[in-house]
């Protein structure tokens, strides 16, 4: 074969690090003579010389290759005409015919390998370039011979078209590493503009090396400098832009295949584009929280508050999620799970409180992601899904993209439902029309409402491109019909939540009975069934009692004690606040802490506690008025805003928390200030359900005979979900 290395005899080849000469050739073996003088003489399989690592044919010509046509493309074509011309002569140099050795025509004379050597013929091809206005001897017609038969066409062409240039040009290193640091140093700062990078690149050149010692080029220069080093790596965007691009992880990137319902949900909260308007007139923009499914792109579940999302109403997302919708009586009958393509009849054999629910799929949630907002990576939030087999996934810190499907979905509700609605406000100002808080007619409550129906026929209902059936991947499904299909495979358990659900789903404290009995945040709760525990350590280890609370309905807690007689041992108790019957109107822990803050301590901590009630009744009964400043209508609105949300537990559940006759009724919910970190009060402690200790720290028989669950043995954490965050 032509201009390829050929074992034959004479030909001097390298095998297992020594140089030998092929002796003789036969049967599919080879006799090799060692040239280091000694003479050595060795037999082996052909299969086994070309086989060695090492093994190399020496003085051979170099192995054709295919020819870069991809990369002749990208040439100046003159250049690249120049290359397949000089390719024409080199083969007529060579075989005597310029379209290579298979052409049909025969040599010319002075080519005839028959006639002339090789260096008459390299002559005559040097006089004819010269001859056709191209100066060459017959020294570059052998350069050109020898650069193609080792690199092919590649080997002819002018390199010095080929040369990479540098999109810094000729600009001092000095200049182009202090630029670069400047950039960098500027990517969670404010936008600026070019003016302000060449005089933070001056000043810091000056610091490094002193004033005047490297020089900056001139202004149309260094800005084709700037957008040379930053335009491809994101640093002259926006400030958003910018951080969003520091926050992402590096390529390549992996999708997330999600083949169950549940398996994977997002949760996120956003500040709805639309105003509200609450009691006395307050008009304000609501914030909405949603948790997606993604294998079914189902909202599973959505909280509108006035202001705030806070972990009780993450909470409550779960609860929504895995309890099913009921049916409102205003509702078309069109909307009923039982006139949806779900298996309606199949389900409710499974779960009898399918009947007269609405056509939403009721989703057991496996893995949650969420981002690192207070309000998800809460202790509380944390308890409630623990206790509901849960597992809580962070999303590292800025980084929306890894929670994109749930960012898109706040997109899609945008356009398809909130820019419909009255006093709908855009997504920035500068896209606000004139006057729109003046167009809010809807309340908080009713907003909620629509938007609950819409989730139903409008979002449940409609095709979504990114939903395809396994069997028919032309075919876009809407969330209903992928759950359908899913749902089938995947099968459905229920999951039933009663009262001592809702209690366990609420935000948890660990502190002492006292003989005044339990304060927070100088509040007072007490109630007769704390008498045998005053003064006394609980079974756990660490002697604190485990109390429950409502922060959108403070007015009592419930604090888990023991009962024998209980099928767990144990029962939860409300205990009401002692100046209930002083303030009987709807407030919130957000209220209450506006009253705290501005209301000064003038007696001991009893008597300031009343003034607090006193001062909190009278802010209510006048903002109830009309009257007061803005800011105390405004907390005073939230407080009765969330009145009509009181049911929403009882929805949930069946019915509403039970409460005793002597004590006061349930609160309703409503928006606060975050109320994460842990409260002021006396001798608690809060901390995360797996901080418990190990049951064999309580005292020998007492948490069996008391019945309080034993909190769990602290251990090796092998999988830290806040520190995989940082690694995505």
């Amino acid at each position: 074969m032509p201009d390829r290395p050929v074992v034959e005899l004479g030909c001097h080849v390298r095998f297992e690090g020594r140089t030998w000469t092929v002796a003789a050739l036969a049967d599919g073996q080879v006799r090799l003579v060692a040239e280091d003088g000694e003479g050595e003489v060795a037999a082996a399989l052909l299969s086994l010389l070309f086989a060695d690592a090492g093994f190399e044919v020496l003085h051979a010509p170099g192995v054709s290759r295919v020819p870069p046509l991809g990369w002749l493309e990208s040439l100046p074509e003159a250049v690249r005409e120049r290359a397949l011309a000089w390719e024409r002569h080199v083969r007529e140099v060579e075989t005597g015919r310029p379209g290579g050795s298979g052409a049909a025509a025969p040599p010319r004379a002075e080519y005839d390998p028959q006639t002339r050597t090789l260096a008459q013929r390299e002559e005559a091809k040097a006089a004819e370039l010269s001859a056709a206005g191209m100066p060459t001897s017959a020294v570059t017609v052998r350069r050109m011979r020898a650069r193609y038969r080792q690199d092919g066409v590649g080997g002819l062409v002018d390199h010095r078209a080929t040369r990479p240039r540098s999109t810094l040009g000729r600009v001092d290193e000095r200049v182009v590493a202090a630029l670069r640091e400047v950039l960098e140093a500027g990517r969670e700062r404010s936008s600026g503009t070019l003016g302000r990078l060449r005089v933070y690149t001056e000043r810091l050149l000056a610091e490094q090396y002193g004033d005047g010692v490297v020089p900056l080029p001139s202004n149309a220069t260094f800005n084709r400098l700037v957008h040379a080093l930053a335009g491809g790596r994101g640093l002259l965007g926006s400030a958003r832009q910018r951080r969003w691009r520091s926050a992402r992880p590096a390529p390549p990137f992996v999708p997330t295949t999600v083949m169950a319902p549940g398996e994977l949900v997002m949760m996120d909260s956003t500040v709805l584009d639309a105003f509200v308007v609450l009691d006395d007139g307050v008009v304000e923009r609501p914030e909405l929280t949603i948790a997606l499914d993604v294998a079914t792109r189902t909202i599973c579940a959505a909280v509108l508050r006035a202001k705030g999302t806070r972990s009780v109403d993450a909470a409550q997302l779960l609860a929504q999620m895995m309890v099913p919708a009921p049916m409102r009586p205003d509702w078309a009958e069109a909307l009923a799970m039982e006139h949806s393509v779900v298996p309606y009849e199949r389900l409710l054999s499974r779960d009898a409180r399918l009947e007269g629910a609405a056509a939403r799929p009721v989703i057991t949630p496996q893995t949650i992601v969420v981002d690192q907002g207070k309000v998800f990576v809460s202790s509380s939030f944390i308890a409630a899904c623990e206790s509901l087999g849960v597992s809580v996934q962070p999303a590292p810190p800025g980084n929306g993209p890894a929670k994109g499907h749930v960012e898109r979905t706040f997109s899609s509700i945008n356009t398809l439902f909130v820019q419909h609605v009255a006093a709908y406000t855009a997504s920035h100002t500068g896209e606000r029309g004139q006057d729109a808080e003046d167009e809010a007619v809807w309340t908080l409550a009713q907003l909620a409402e629509m938007f609950q129906e819409w989730i139903i026929c409008g979002w449940q209902e409609r095709e979504h491109d990114g939903l395809r059936h396994p069997m028919m991947p032309r075919c876009a499904l809407s969330p209903n019909e992928m759950w359908a299909a899913l749902v089938a495979v995947c099968g459905y358990v229920p999951v039933p939540l009663g009262r001592e659900d809702y209690i366990e789903l609420m935000p948890v404290k660990r502190q002492k009975i006292n003989d005044y009995g339990i304060r927070i945040d100088y509040r007072t709760y007490d109630h007769k069934v704390l008498n045998p525990y005053r003064g006394e350590r609980s079974p756990a280890a660490d002697g604190l009692w485990e109390i429950h609370y409502n922060p959108h309905a403070p007015g009592q807690i419930w604090v888990r004690l023991p009962k024998p007689g209980q099928p767990r041992g144990y029962g939860w108790e409300p205990v009401p606040w002692i100046h209930h019957t002083l303030v009987t109107a709807p407030f919130t822990d957000f209220t209450w802490q506006h009253i705290w803050r501005t209301v000064a301590r003038r007696a001991d901590r009893a008597q300031h506690e009343h003034d607090l009630a006193l001062a909190l009744r009278e802010l209510l009964e006048r903002a109830a008025a009309g009257h007061g400043t803005r800011r105390e209508k405004v907390v005073a609105a939230r407080a009765r805003t969330a009145a009509p949300d009181g049911a929403v537990w009882g929805i949930l559940y069946g019915r509403l928390p039970e409460v005793k006759a002597d004590e006061p009724g349930e609160d309703v919910f409503d928006d606060i200030e975050d109320d994460e970190e842990p409260l002021t009060d006396d001798g608690a402690l809060s901390v995360w359900p797996a901080e418990r200790a190990p049951l064999s720290d309580f005292p020998t028989g007492a948490a069996q005979e008391a019945g309080v669950p034993a909190p769990r043995r602290p251990q090796v954490t092998v999988y830290d979900p806040f520190e995989e965050s940082l690694r995505w």
